[in-house]
């Protein structure tokens, strides 16, 4: 039985049509349907963030979300939250302050804490923290990667504060 699902969602600002079927996963959908590898696949169980996308602005697994769910949706990846031929400040901070070594994991971190300083624009370092506790790296010790954030709220929010400042 070939069941397909027609499904038309918004990827990184482009309006995409598509059949799918209906267990596949939206992270599978991105990389293997769209070319879009940039959403890294890593535990496929929703524990190591490796995968997080925008859906309609809130951070998802996409390894665990249906790419049929995504319907009528907004996904934004890693590709998506930089503007045209330049990088997004937190992508500029990341690289500044050396917050990745294999990289395997930075498109879920650049994901989450774009997320995070659209909704909160100067976090303290225990805001960061715990909005990048999802998110697993192997490599960095997370030192670095707490002080991109803060680094690109910096950046983002230049007069404002931050809650205990």
């Amino acid at each position: 039985m070939d069941e397909r699902i027609p499904i038309t969602l918004s990827v990184n600002g482009e309006t995409v049509r598509a059949e799918v079927e209906p267990r596949l996963l939206l992270g599978d959908f991105l990389r293997e349907r769209l070319g879009l590898t940039g959403t890294h696949l890593g535990c496929e169980q929703g524990v190591c963030g490796a995968c997080t996308v925008l859906l309609d602005g809130r951070p998802v697994r996409s390894c665990l979300t249906l790419a049929a769910s995504a319907d009528g949706a907004e996904v934004v990846t890693v590709e998506g939250i930089a503007p045209a031929g330049g990088l997004h400040p937190v992508q500029e901070a990341f690289r500044e302050a050396h917050a990745l070594q294999c990289g395997f994991c930075t498109p879920g971190f650049l994901v989450t804490a774009v997320h995070l300083l659209r909704e909160n624009p100067r976090p303290t370092r225990a805001e960061i923290r715990e909005a990048l506790a999802g998110n697993l790296c192997r490599c960095t010790g997370y030192q670095n990667i707490v002080n991109a954030v803060e680094r690109a709220s910096r950046v983002l929010a230049p007069g404002a504060t931050a809650a205990g400042d």
